[in-house]
């Protein structure tokens, strides 16, 4: 496999090392200690699907609280997404800022969200499937989400968006809710290890 580390810390694009015959192509797609070489959390503890019916479907902008933040592994098994992720972590000198990467079925590409970030996407192609390998239990009681739209976010969808859950579209603008995001993601800050402290084992 290929890590790209974006400009968000920690989040990295993962391309595929294909190797190819007369049969096709095999590759891996994902490897415990490839992802624990990068820093990566290699652990799946939900595998999920999701179907969309159409171009312009938009999901998120979801994510789970401490105690229970997510990470996921994201990838268009068929069609294409945009795909889109905002550092939530307060402690970030990227801190509300996001990138998108368009994975599909064509560039086999995966996009590995830490965790502390939201995620979402928009359909790019009718029909579209995704795969997500998530670090975390889902907990209804931690979870959150942002507006797709919210102005401080300034996120770029390339479509009119054609349907969304009736949740993703009553979330609160940061204007509403901002103070109590960064409060909340602030308790699962990660303190870096000192030397005595014994956090080295």
């Amino acid at each position: 496999m290929i890590f790209t580390e974006t400009k968000l810390k920690g989040a990295f694009i993962i391309d595929i090392e294909r190797r190819e015959d007369a049969r096709g192509f095999f590759a891996r797609a994902f490897c415990q200690h490839e992802f624990e070489q990068h820093g990566l959390k290699p652990v799946i503890a939900q595998a999920n699907i999701a179907f969309n019916h159409k171009k312009g479907t938009l999901r998120g902008m979801h994510f789970q609280f401490p105690p229970a933040p997510e990470t996921k592994l994201v990838r268009a098994t068929r069609g294409a997404i945009l795909d889109i992720i905002v550092d939530l972590r307060p402690e970030s000198p990227t801190y509300l800022q996001h990138v998108a990467v368009e994975l599909s079925e064509d560039n086999n590409r995966a996009l590995y969200v830490p965790e502390r970030f939201a995620h979402g996407y928009q359909v790019l192609r009718d029909k579209t499937e995704t795969s997500y390998q998530v670090g975390e239990f889902y907990t209804p009681g931690s979870e959150g989400g942002l507006m797709y739209d919210d102005p401080q976010l300034g996120l770029q969808w390339p479509l009119p968006v054609s349907v969304i859950s009736e949740k993703d579209a009553v979330w609160k603008l940061l204007d509403e809710q901002g103070a109590e995001v960064k409060r909340r993601m602030g308790q699962g800050r990660q303190e870096p290890a000192t030397v005595g402290s014994g956090k080295n084992g």
